[in-house]
């Protein structure tokens, strides 16, 4: 038994010793469009396969559409016998799920790192974005946001209701960052946090957003950008599981009501040398304004990770603090990259646009290969909005636009990938056609 093998076993055991009453452990990773998928696994079965024993799932599961269905792309799906693929437990993983009825434990899957790893599984792109980084020396810092809405449990004609306020029991109706909004749902928000922290997320602050029944919980800055990822991915899950013990709905949708703002994924990215030297503010922050061209430059054509959907499309209409050019500014929410005031170790770029709903993965692997792009260019980005409020990039505002775009870009197709940049497009294209020909079909129960 080589070393991996021996700390799984020991993770495993360590955790039934901890929680006897477990029986089953859900093996999950995350799809395309940013769904939980996998496979429930008997807890002593668990410790075979942390020793060795194989894992494997169907290949295709990485490629299930919005809505759950599965489209031809090329010769997989249909043409290539749904054939099996090796995964491989994440070490660190193993948690308790606390919010389902039964005691489960949960623990994150992936096939990065085995013998043949799925090109197009999202894990799997980022950990080949940065390890590519890691050879040239550049070591991200990676802090996710995210904002989501708490919605009634029960919909009306099949769309979300604001929630009620525990202690009036009216709908929570007033868009505003009134504090006393934590107040009256700290039960929820209380206990999102905690089981978040269960999942070995530091999760930091707390904020009422602009919308009704909407917050943000932010995370802690980590030197692992695949850890990171994962943090973002299992909150979603957690929130959503403890927001029903509650009787709400948890949502990541990016634009649930229109009158009122949409969810947003923001990142914030610092580059480290392996001395642990900011690389952004060397030189009077010359190498902070070429990752910032970078990014600027790759954003439009980035647009199906950003906004994977119609409803996250819809998000970018013009409405505060989103974006509708690509654009860059110190201190202003209003650029979709945003520079932090902060002293020249922190120095970093909080990219903003990506909605709530889009793969925590894929997100991040598009900035840093945006910010790679940049540094290795050494091109001057356009004026900030600090200069010049009219300063911006158009970006495609419609999928079958951006998704084209997406295809025909040399930068992206070598800085992610061109297979997984073709099996995306496609996803996207067909996820797009099959909403636009069943307009009828809500996109809120995509989510919810």
């Amino acid at each position: 038994m080589d070393a991996v093998c021996s700390d799984l076993v020991a993770e495993v055991r360590a955790f039934r010793q901890r929680f006897p009453d477990v029986r089953y452990v859900d093996l999950i990773s995350l799809d395309i469009p940013g769904h939980f998928y996998g496979k429930r696994y008997p807890v002593e079965m668990l410790e075979k396969v942390a020793a060795g024993s194989a894992l494997k799932l169907p290949q295709n599961c990485v490629l299930l559409g919005t809505q759950g269905g599965l489209f031809k792309i090329g010769d997989y799906c249909f043409n290539d016998g749904d054939p099996d693929a090796p995964r491989r437990l994440v070490p660190g993983t193993l948690k308790i799920v606390d919010w389902e009825k039964q005691p489960l434990g949960q623990m994150l899957i992936t096939s990065s790192g085995t013998e043949k790893p799925i090109v197009f599984e999202p894990r799997e792109v980022l950990a080949q974005v940065l390890e590519r980084l890691a050879g040239k020396g550049i070591f991200p810092v990676v802090a996710f946001e995210l904002e989501f809405y708490l919605f009634d449990r029960q919909l009306r004609d099949g769309l979300p209701q604001f929630a009620r306020d525990p202690l009036t029991d009216d709908a929570d109706d007033q868009p505003n960052m009134h504090i006393e909004r934590l107040s009256r749902f700290a039960p929820v928000l209380d206990e999102m946090v905690e089981t978040a922290r269960a999942q070995g997320i530091d999760t930091t602050v707390i904020t009422a957003e602009l919308g009704p029944g909407q917050f943000e919980i932010n995370f802690g800055h980590l030197d692992d950008g695949l850890r990171a990822a994962d943090w973002a991915a299992l909150f979603c899950r957690s929130t959503r599981g403890v927001a029903l013990k509650h009787n709400y709905r948890a949502s990541f949708m990016a634009k649930p009501y229109l009158q009122h703002p949409g969810s947003g994924m923001h990142v914030h990215v610092s580059l480290y040398d392996e001395a642990g030297n900011n690389l952004l503010a060397a030189n009077d922050q010359q190498p902070l304004r070429h990752a910032v061209a970078g990014c600027l430059e790759l954003l439009p054509h980035c647009m199906p990770i950003f906004a994977p959907n119609h409803n996250a499309l819809r998000r970018l209409s013009g409405t505060v603090n989103v974006a509708t050019r690509a654009s860059w500014g110190f201190e202003d929410r209003d650029a979709c990259l945003r520079v932090p005031e902060s002293d020249a170790k922190n120095l970093r770029i909080e990219h903003r646009l990506a909605g709530a709903d889009a793969n925590p993965y894929l997100v991040l692997a598009a900035i840093l290969v945006g910010l790679e792009q940049g540094l290795e260019t050494g091109r001057q980005p356009i004026a900030p909005l600090n200069e010049d409020r009219s300063s911006g990039i158009n970006f495609p505002l419609e999928m079958l636009e951006a998704v084209q775009s997406m295809q025909n870009n040399a930068q992206l197709r070598e800085g992610l990938g061109a297979e997984f940049v073709n099996v995306y497009c496609e996803n996207k294209r067909q996820d797009h056609l099959a909403f636009m020909q069943d307009i009828n079909a809500r996109e809120y129960r995509w989510y919810l």
